[in-house]
């Protein structure tokens, strides 16, 4: 079973939500960038995940009613179960959430790693699989932090997907993505690496066809999660079940 958890990045350097200048613009006609990604990516990992109930975090923004931030909040509002329906209630909730809270910061990424990775603890016997999608407009804050959560998780049966939205510069990023130098914590280097970065703006397509530029954001950010999943797999020596029977009528 895939199981897949979405994280959107709330601070205010993605700008006033009412501005479309903002990268959260809520514009009536047509999705922001967040949306497309969402979107994007949310509507191939959603067939692979058979309940389609999609956990859905918000990180880095103030929250009703007292103005405490959160860098792990439900977008349905609901913490005891913040779980949504398919790709179109991610999308609900993230566009409820916009209109109640307020946009601040740092932009920390280890609580919302940490959440997926408490999930993906309890079940190492190779019959779950986790899979973040982390939206953000780029710039780090916790990236000690951050780097530490990713090693400890390479552990675990997870991957980390990360879509930079934006024109900030992306080199933690590309840091974090392990792809060129496998990356470290405190001297320990990731077992495996589980994190893909991909960024937004080299999808848009010139002519303004997203349909086309949706399809190759969503291959690549999916491309290394198969090669993932099995390195954990075969790490831990775990062997597919055996097929089901054959279907006869």
């Amino acid at each position: 079973q895939i199981n897949f958890t979405v994280a959107i990045d709330f601070t205010a350097s993605n700008g006033n939500p009412s501005q479309p200048t903002s990268l959260h613009y809520m514009n009536p006609y047509q999705l922001n960038a967040y949306g497309m990604a969402l979107k994007a990516v949310g509507e191939i990992i959603q067939d692979y995940d058979s309940d389609k109930m999609f956990p859905a975090l918000g990180f880095g923004a103030r929250l009703p009613p007292d103005g405490r931030v959160s860098h792990e909040f439900a977008l349905n509002g609901n913490p005891q179960n913040p779980y949504c329906h398919g790709i179109d209630g991610v999308m609900e909730a993230y566009y409820r959430s916009l209109k109640s809270v307020q946009l601040y910061g740092p932009t920390n990424f280890a609580p919302v790693i940490n959440h997926v990775a408490r999930y993906a603890a309890s079940v190492k016997d190779g019959s779950q699989y986790f899979v973040l999608l982390i939206i953000t407009d780029g710039v780090i804050s916790d990236m000690a932090q951050t780097k530490e959560s990713i090693v400890n998780a390479s552990k675990l049966p997870m991957s980390i997907i990360i879509v930079g939205v934006g024109p900030a510069e992306f080199d933690a990023m590309e840091e974090l993505d392990g792809d060129v130098v496998r990356i470290s914590s405190r001297g320990k280097f990731a077992e495996r690496d589980i994190v893909q970065f991909v960024p937004f703006r080299d999808y848009i397509d010139r002519s303004g066809n997203h349909v086309l530029s949706m399809a190759r954001l969503a291959k690549d950010v999916l491309a290394e999660i198969p090669e993932q999943f099995l390195s954990y797999m075969r790490v831990r020596g775990i062997k597919p079940s055996p097929a089901p029977p054959p279907y006869t009528p």
